[in-house]
């Protein structure tokens, strides 16, 4: 007992020692925070899998596993970037976004509001059988993809406006329309389409659209299909399909319209409060590797 309390005190461990392993700490959970429920998370796994399996061959002299993945990791950093690319420029983009000036100047009872119209929004276009994408944004700036192909609007956010700028003569009818803060910002927005196969080949390019804005961003993206005039949610790359108005504004106003009132990890504890069976429509099989759709 001695030696271990005269070891400790060999460490000397110092106040600026305490403040540096509090901020790796921290670093190493916003990290997780932002992977958590990812494709990145379940590769990082895998990566960290790898790293024992090496440990583990070169304590038992396994020289050709060991040669094996000393080559892999040696190229293996190269190739982490070019995967990893997505994840890490969101999580760059969160690093130098503020919440404390999102948090001044929104409301939540303005956030309250603009789901009420997106949902009748997109309750009257199923009525009427019009497809529409109307893309929320949250943390990350949509930005890039408005000044790609988008038409920049300033407006208040209301069904009327909505509906009338997917109207199918309307000019700008062709494309998302995206909502920042109470505000649609721009139209005729194309979206980056998903790069992973749907095995439900009912869907379309409307709404692989809609997963890839969602597998790239912290977006949410409303989705109204013009052939089955479903309503549907994407989110994080999950589609919520089937959905009706009600259902709708209570998942926008629940996490979509006030993100700046939220916390980390609150979108699985959004997930796990959903009623069993609610926002739930046709069952999707696939692989490991597609996007989920409920």
């Amino acid at each position: 007992m001695g030696g271990l309390w005269n070891y400790i005190r060999v460490l000397q461990v110092d106040l600026l020692d305490v403040f540096e392993i509090t901020v790796v700490a921290v670093l190493i959970y916003r990290v997780l925070i932002l992977w958590s429920g990812t494709r990145a998370f379940q590769m990082l796994f895998g990566l960290v899998l790898l790293v024992a399996v090496y440990a583990t061959a070169g304590w038992l002299r396994l020289s050709l596993i060991e040669s094996i993945l000393s080559q892999a990791f040696t190229y293996g950093a190269f190739a982490l970037i070019v995967v990893f690319q997505p994840e890490l420029r969101n999580a760059l983009a969160r690093i130098g976004r503020s919440r404390v000036l999102s948090v001044l100047t929104r409301l939540q009872e303005r956030s309250q509001a603009v789901a009420d119209e997106i949902a009748k929004a997109a309750a009257e276009l199923s009525r009427t059988r019009i497809g529409a994408i109307i893309a929320i944004e949250r943390e990350l700036s949509l930005e890039e993809y408005i000044e790609k192909t988008g038409t920049p609007l300033r407006a208040d956010v209301s069904a009327s406006l909505l509906v009338s700028l997917f109207t199918p003569r309307s000019p700008l009818h062709d494309g998302a329309v995206v909502v920042r803060g109470g505000e649609i910002v721009a139209a005729g927005v194309h979206l980056p389409l998903t790069q992973y196969p749907l095995s439900d080949k009912t869907l379309g390019t409307r709404h692989r659209a809609t997963l890839g804005l969602s597998e790239e961003t912290d977006a949410y993206v409303v989705v109204v299909s013009e052939e089955t005039s479903q309503i549907a949610l994407a989110r994080r790359g999950v589609l919520r399909r089937n959905l009706t108005s009600a259902q709708l504004r209570d998942h926008l106003a629940a996490d979509v319209a006030s993100p700046e009132l939220g916390r980390p990890g609150a979108e699985a504890d959004a997930d796990a409060a959903d009623p069993p069976g609610e926002g739930v429509g046709v069952g999707v099989a696939r692989d490991e590797s597609e996007p989920q759709t409920v």
